[in-house]
């Protein structure tokens, strides 16, 4: 748990922005999965869309919503497990693209927690004065390391991006309380087994599909549930409150039996608990801030708010975050009027 000492600065979230591939892909055909995860579809990337790609979007929304020039920016963190490639920085890149000469960039590789981990490192950047304005990405291309001959996993994962600025704000708002964990013991719970130092790529690799996710979902289930729950409490109450002050919880778009087993144990009312993983799987790092964005750009978040976020991913990591929302509601409506969604193109 990191907590916000005396002196320091706080940190909000100045503006939000998401993208999401056109392609839509369904689970028509896997209707028995579909009831048991709640995904119905999600977005896939165009053959000539890499992560930088999708995450460029993504800032841009969210810059504009701020107020922000690129040129402004003092820290990109980008949290990924789907670099455009190992070297140079899926970060860096983005940077290039996104015309941010002054930000120093760097990846982040916590997988699903990573934007939550993201949230933790640019409240001490900002509360310390190491930078003023930090922005912070989740993205994803999951399909390029799906196995769509495993039927356990080819039905849960997606595309997309989502994006915040953080800034400075004064005490009693904005980021309360991250809290930030790592299991390396249940890091084959979730894993692609190949491809670096360890296991190479090789003729073998290839033939055995070990450059796709592997997953043990009986194992990943009850820990999933269990570290979301405790994070969130802990968050919670390093803000003051109680689960029951929480206004909206958004958590890890897994598995809708996951989000519902955490909110139940919460204690939580349904409309608390927001949920939009029938439409897009899971997106990995980019499920928070998608969830996030839509939110804000619907108006289901005004100042004054408590909001809980939480996650849980391979390595294993999870954690969450307690804040009280600032940005107005109007501002992020305005933002979001000029952004009409893509028109989707169905795949079954």
């Amino acid at each position: 748990m990191t907590r916000r000492p005396d002196g320091i600065r706080g940190t909000t979230i100045a503006g939000t922005g998401m993208y999401v591939p056109e392609r839509v892909l369904t689970n028509r055909d896997l209707e028995k999965l579909v009831e048991r995860t709640g995904i119905r579809e999600r977005r896939i990337a165009a053959p000539e869309q890499a992560s930088s790609d999708l995450a460029l979007i993504a800032c841009r929304r969210a810059l504009e919503m701020a107020d922000v020039d690129p040129k402004s920016v003092d820290q990109i963190v980008l949290a990924t497990t789907t670099p455009d490639r190992i070297l140079p920085s899926c970060a860096c890149t983005l940077q290039q693209k996104l015309g941010a000469s002054k930000a120093a960039a760097y990846d982040m590789f916590a997988a699903c927690t990573g934007f939550v981990f993201g949230i933790g490192l640019a409240r001490g950047l900002i509360g310390s004065g190491v930078a003023d304005t930090v922005l912070v990405i989740g993205v994803e291309t999951l399909s390029r390391i799906v196995d769509y001959t495993d039927r356990n996993t080819c039905v849960l994962f997606g595309d997309g991006a989502g994006a915040v600025v953080l800034q400075a704000c004064e005490t009693g708002v904005g980021v309360h309380a991250v809290d930030m964990h790592s299991d390396g013991e249940l890091g084959e719970v979730l894993e692609v087994p190949a491809g670096i130092s360890r296991n190479p790529a090789s003729d073998h690799t290839v033939a055995a599909h070990e450059h796709y996710i592997r997953m043990q979902g009986k194992k990943l289930f009850p820990f999933a549930v269990r570290s979301m729950e405790d994070s969130t409490r802990r968050c919670a109450e390093a803000a003051g409150w109680t689960p029951a002050d929480i206004d909206l919880f958004i958590p890890h778009q897994a598995n809708l039996r996951i989000i519902e087993g955490v909110r139940e144990r919460l204690g939580l009312a349904e409309d608390k608990a927001y949920v939009n993983i029938e439409r897009y799987g899971n997106t990995s790092s980019a499920s928070i801030p998608i969830a996030l964005d839509e939110c804000v750009r619907s108006g289901r978040l005004k100042p004054g708010d408590k909001l809980a976020m939480a996650a849980f991913g391979g390595g294993a990591t999870w954690g969450a975050t307690a804040m009280t929302w600032t940005l107005a509601a109007q501002r992020a409506g305005e933002a979001g009027a000029r952004h009409a969604r893509p028109q989707r193109e169905a795949v079954s």
